[in-house]
């Protein structure tokens, strides 16, 4: 499929001195020791090949994949192991919108049926009866704590994905394949924001059988917004008693550079193939999945 897009497959490496900030993603990491036995320092495992990836295209790569081993921490579960298999792929020229077109070809190469797309916005409404933009934090933890999720937060966006992880996504993709676009703006992550109101993330999912699959973005490209959020994610560690993780320099050197306006989407390959197996969990599907206690 890749070739016949004329997509240029890439290999980028799994350890690194930084990480992903995002408060939702723990790092695994491990110490680096070098010859003269006295140097050292601290290396993550990476949690996806976005940020070396998006390096490769500002310096002119053109469409580019890869599909790879990502780790991450306190990920054991049905749907969730520490070490895992992703597919991943950039398209410069593309908006979130034309990747989702993509992704959907690919999926019907699988035989599997075209997604159908649903805003974000409108699921929330209907799970929830909620606004997701205009609802008012004190109403959005009300409606975590009905659920059993969490103490009150002061994290709109946390508060947000918990509500919409256990009580929107597990009613998607029933029918088939589908995909959930333009997100919140405190949910961007690394996607870009188009103003409204209300300004959305021009980010998409998508959903098989109440299970994310894929996570994509119309990429941001402007590097002051991309360290300011960098910063912000941080803040946002240290808040939630995590620990902040070193800012990638040579990203925002790329971005400084020239990102071409691309977009990008994950694909997580071990869920791919429990919908198409019709297994139950990711331990189904792999040969040596991590259990509780081993």
């Amino acid at each position: 499929f890749m070739e016949a897009g004329s997509i240029l497959e890439v290999d980028t490496p799994i350890l690194d001195s930084t990480a992903n900030p995002e408060p939702a993603i723990e790092s695994l990491e491990s110490r680096l020791r070098f010859p003269d036995s006295v140097t050292s320092r601290t290396i993550f495992l990476q949690t996806s090949p976005e940020f070396a990836m998006k390096r490769l295209l500002a310096a002119g790569s053109g469409p580019i994949y890869q599909i790879c081993k990502v780790f991450r921490d306190n990920e054991i579960g049905r749907f969730h192991q520490p070490e895992f298999t992703m597919l991943e792929w950039y398209r410069p020229g593309f908006d979130h919108y034309g990747l989702m077109d993509e992704l959907g070809r690919l999926l019907e190469s699988l035989r599997l049926k075209y997604p159908d797309k649903k805003e974000y916005t409108a699921v929330f409404r209907e799970a929830t009866g909620l606004d997701p933009h205009a609802a008012k934090l004190d109403e959005l933890n009300a409606r975590a704590a009905k659920l059993g999720l969490s103490r009150e937060s002061g994290d709109r966006s946390l508060v947000l994905d918990l509500i919409f992880s256990h009580e929107v996504a597990p009613k998607l993709g029933k029918e088939g394949p589908q995909f959930i676009y333009d997100y919140p703006s405190c949910q961007s992550a690394l996607a870009r924001i188009r103003k409204g109101p209300p300004d959305l993330a021009e980010r998409f999912e998508l959903f098989i059988d109440g299970i994310e699959i894929a996570n994509g973005f119309n990429e941001l490209c402007d590097v002051y917004e991309q360290y300011s959020r960098f910063i912000k994610d941080n803040d946002r560690r240290r808040k939630a008693g995590l620990r902040e993780v070193p800012v990638d320099t040579r990203l925002l050197a790329a971005l400084r550079h020239g990102l071409p306006a691309c977009a990008g989407v994950a694909v997580g390959l071990d869920r791919l193939l429990m919908v198409l197996t019709r297994s139950r969990s990711l331990g189904d599907v792999l040969s040596y999945p991590v259990h509780w206690g081993n």
